[in-house]
């Protein structure tokens, strides 16, 4: 493992503080559904943040809508207390999670950009992490969020900002590159982070990424792996994977760090072995038209995120 690749990937809890979700192969990497409970979840995200830590990784990071994923991060960093200086710790709100930890619920989360909803989940996110977090982020903002030009919100988030917290939105969706734009055009903006997704199958939101690190904003990379799209066997990615002596998982990863933009890339692992074999990514060594030749529309990459089953 390069130390530096290390300081570079953050642990993502989207997959492990919750029952079910839209990763691939969570039947394979976690069993028996009946056996994700709370506290066998607590376990494995405990393992996992420990097997983090130890590899060299110091950012981690959650949501409200995360199932348990802050009390899980918050339990652990409270049995460790002397690790939280040296922790970057960043979480989301604005969705809320409504899975009542059933595999089959009907819906999983909900969203709500408003301030009622901001100052209602800053306390809860305060108290599940036993710490305020570092990084506090809107949660997935699209061109329909009111979030960005809601001005009594905005206020709220500029105090949270003179408070120390870094404030910044995180993105989905095919227009990812113009919500950051007006995110970055926000007079007396609060915001100094973007959290976005970015692939070889949905480059989109690049050049958007590539002004927002050019601005002095930290820049955040999710869904590396496209919720494990990118792993599949037989896929072209795989295929290039192989020939560069990587596999897929790191060949995908080093894609996004090879990128001069990107400060942070989450890994989304399960698996203490998962997250082993993310930090073995390296730069490809495929050429610029084999990646670009990966790229799908965004709007038929989101279609089909949009159409996948939580397992």
């Amino acid at each position: 493992m390069n130390e530096n690749t290390a300081s570079r990937i953050g642990l993502g809890l989207a997959a492990i503080g919750r029952p079910a979700y839209i990763t691939s192969g969570r039947h394979r990497d976690l069993g028996d559904p009946a056996e994700r409970t709370i506290d066998g979840m607590r376990r494995r995200a405990h393992e996992l943040m420990e097997a983090a830590w130890e590899s060299g990784i110091r950012y981690f990071d959650a949501a409200r809508s995360y199932g348990d994923a802050e009390g899980f991060l918050g339990s652990w960093v409270a049995r460790h207390a002397g690790r939280r200086e040296k922790l970057t710790i960043g979480s989301k709100w604005g969705y809320e999670y409504v899975g009542n930890w059933q595999m089959d619920a009907p819906q999983h989360e909900r969203k709500e950009h408003s301030l009622a909803m901001f100052d209602r989940q800053w306390p809860h996110s305060v108290a599940a992490l036993g710490t305020h977090p570092d990084l506090y982020l809107i949660h997935s903002v699209t061109p329909e969020s009111p979030a960005l030009s809601d001005a009594p919100l905005l206020n709220a988030l500029r105090r949270l900002a003179d408070d120390g917290v870094r404030v910044g939105i995180s993105t989905s969706g095919p227009e990812q590159g113009a919500v950051i734009e007006r995110a970055l055009a926000v007079a007396d903006s609060p915001f100094s982070v973007v959290q976005a997704t970015w692939n070889v199958l949905e480059p989109s939101a690049g050049p958007a990424l590539a002004h927002a690190d050019a601005s002095g904003w930290l820049v955040v990379v999710k869904e590396a792996l496209a919720n494990g799209r990118l792993v599949e066997p037989g896929s072209a990615t795989a295929r290039l994977a192989e020939a560069d002596d990587q596999r897929a998982d790191a060949f995908a990863i080093g894609a996004v760090l090879a990128q001069p933009w990107a400060d942070i890339v989450l890994s989304g692992a399960v698996t203490v072995g998962q997250l082993h074999s993310n930090l073995a990514a390296r730069a490809p060594g495929a050429s610029a038209d084999d990646l670009a030749a990966l790229a799908l529309d965004p709007a038929q990459y989101w279609s089909e995120r949009s159409a996948r089953d939580w397992a």
